[in-house]
């Protein structure tokens, strides 16, 4: 809304252009490069039982599942299928999404002003791709903007764009090494990840969604937790199918 003389003139926000979406997605791919790594190890879950900055409730739900999973590197990850190992990150970055959703507070004062479950989800999904990309061979950035642009905003996004001039300084909000990645660590990782996509928040109504009754649930008291968590697993799902059916049709077997 612009004000012309005595009175206002509304207008239309400037579109968001593919090279606005492949600065920020270059940026996001650049954060998930660190990460990947230690999603490979398992989980280090182990907090305070006084902490009250975590959901216990859901942590713990979120222990158990670990000790169902099978972690690369080993014998039954060999024989995984690619399709299998998509699905093995579906329930690794789920995981990694419920984590950061058990730390109350997460994003200090504008908590209560930002879109965190959208942040999250979005954010996850973004990481998601860079996985999947990750078994499918594919290394180079550019592709994975070119990827997460299609799949999270439905961009047909050119090559030379995706790939940038290069002149971008190589800051990344890596997580902290030298031991194992504890849940705030991840969390907070994932929100600054998800924060980037801040830049383009118009765009993220575009990502995969959960099924509408998921969203339904999400709305009732009590349960709604439980909707949204459904509701952000199946997106993954959708996210991770839509990744692996551009990947086959973009990238040379």
């Amino acid at each position: 809304m612009r004000r012309r003389g005595s009175g206002y003139v509304y207008g239309v926000a400037d579109p968001i252009t593919d090279e606005h979406i492949a600065g920020v997605l270059r940026a996001f791919v650049r954060g998930c490069d660190p990460m990947l790594p230690r999603l490979r190890e398992p989980d280090d879950v182990e907090v305070a039982e006084d902490d009250v900055e975590v959901d216990h409730g859901l942590l713990h739900r979120v222990r158990d599942r670990i000790a169902e999973v099978r972690w690369p590197g080993t014998a039954k990850w060999t024989r995984l299928s690619a399709e299998e190992r998509s699905d093995w990150w579906v329930s690794r970055v789920g995981r990694l999404t419920s984590l950061a959703a058990s730390v109350t507070g997460l994003a200090g004062a504008l908590g209560d002003r930002l879109p965190l479950q959208d942040i999250l989800g979005a954010a996850g999904q973004g990481l998601l791709l860079c996985a999947i990309a990750g078994e499918h061979g594919v290394d180079d950035r550019a592709t994975r903007v070119r990827l997460l642009a299609s799949v999270l905003f439905e961009r047909d996004i050119d090559p030379a764009v995706a790939a940038g001039g290069g002149t971008e300084a190589e800051v990344t909000p890596a997580p902290e090494t030298g031991r194992k990645l504890g849940v705030k660590p991840a969390a907070k990782w994932l929100w600054r990840q998800g924060r980037l996509l801040l830049a383009v928040q118009d765009e993220l109504g575009k990502r995969p969604q959960g099924r509408f009754y998921h969203r339904a649930l999400g709305m009732l008291p009590v349960v709604g937790m439980a909707g949204d968590y459904l509701g952000e697993r199946s997106a993954l799902k959708r996210a991770a199918r839509a990744g692996d059916r551009w990947l086959h049709a973009q990238v040379p077997a």
